[in-house]
């Protein structure tokens, strides 16, 4: 099958340097404003101010990990904010009823976990099926989901908040408040996803497959790659990304709201291209990624400590930092 087009470059004697400084730029980005962080507040560069960062970070890296899969292939969701918050409704519902229901608020729990991996994977399948076989267009696909997935979330709450009761928040409370080795669960487990998706994407005939549907997806239906299955399952792997952040988000709040997960998506698709992830697709990587996660994350959280302007605009920095991002990559698939 044909090589993804970035390694065809690559193999073509491009300049290599110049690819080098390309890939390191989201790492010397986040190293300058980790510099700039430490001079402007001296609450910056503590233990406690990192982990709350990295912590803050791992519901939109695990996300992001996922999307970074869609968008290599050619695709994006913009969806995922709604579906995190109509699974986080579920979810809390579900452990609401099977806890006394079962008689074992912890196995409810359990179950309740479970459940949030599952749907995410069902709304994907969803996704995946209506792009593939149903031929419409990502864009279009998800901009619909996204409404349906929050109309739903308010009709469960009646327009207010769906509450975990107090005892069964007190058991799930351990997965987003409990450390090991003095690093919070929820960073443990980005890194675990992070793992992995680096190894499906770099190690695996997978991977090699979304690169290269992502470059040239009617080269790689001559060279019968599966196209549509291969597409499916990024959505899937996505819609489960989201059940993973979910259910380690719900123990946060014990709560969702029409609110939550609200610019999910645009923190999740930022976090991708600033990484280095070409927005048409066809390259990109998971390291760059979670460093784009992570430079995002710094930058809300250097605004917060400095007051340099509002954090009401936080979002409004994350859209600039698409488009600059966007404008810069007009060279490159």
């Amino acid at each position: 099958m044909p090589q993804p087009e970035a390694a065809q470059h690559r193999s073509g004697g491009g300049p290599r340097w110049t690819e080098h400084l390309h890939g390191l730029g989201p790492v010397i980005g986040l190293v300058l404003l980790c510099i700039g962080g430490t001079l402007l507040n001296s609450d910056f560069a503590t233990v406690d101010n990192a982990m709350n960062v990295l912590t803050r970070t791992a519901f939109i890296g695990i996300i992001a990990v996922g999307m970074c899969f869609v968008i290599i292939s050619g695709g994006i969701d913009l969806s995922v904010g709604s579906m995190a918050a109509l699974i986080a409704g579920s979810v809390i519902m579900f452990i609401n009823w099977a806890g006394p229901a079962s008689g074992s608020p912890l196995m409810a729990v359990v179950m309740g976990a479970v459940l949030a991996v599952v749907l995410g994977a069902l709304f994907g399948l969803a996704h995946g099926l209506l792009i593939t076989k149903g031929r419409i267009e990502p864009f279009i696909v998800t901009l619909g989901t996204l409404g349906i997935f929050r109309a739903y979330l308010t009709y469960f709450a009646d327009g207010g908040a769906l509450t975990l009761d107090n005892e069964l928040s007190d058991l799930y409370a351990p997965v987003y408040y409990a450390s090991l080795a003095g690093i919070p669960v929820p960073v443990w487990v980005f890194v675990i996803v992070a793992i992995i998706g680096g190894v499906i994407l770099n190690r695996t005939a997978y991977g090699r497959y979304v690169q290269a549907i992502g470059s040239n997806e009617q080269v790689a239906r001559y060279a019968a790659v599966d196209v549509d299955r291969v597409k499916i399952l990024t959505y899937v792997l996505l819609g489960v990304c989201v059940g993973i952040a979910t259910l380690l988000y719900v123990p946060r709040l014990g709560s969702a709201s029409p609110t939550t997960g609200l610019l999910w998506e645009l923190e999740a698709i930022a976090a991708v291209i600033v990484g280095g992830t070409a927005l048409k697709g066809g390259a990109g990587s998971i390291t760059g990624t979670v460093i784009g996660a992570i430079l995002l994350s710094v930058i809300s959280n250097i605004l917060n400590l400095t007051s340099i302007i509002s954090v009401y605009l936080n979002a409004a920095v994350q859209g600039f930092v698409i488009i600059i991002v966007a404008f810069l990559q007009r060279g490159r698939r």
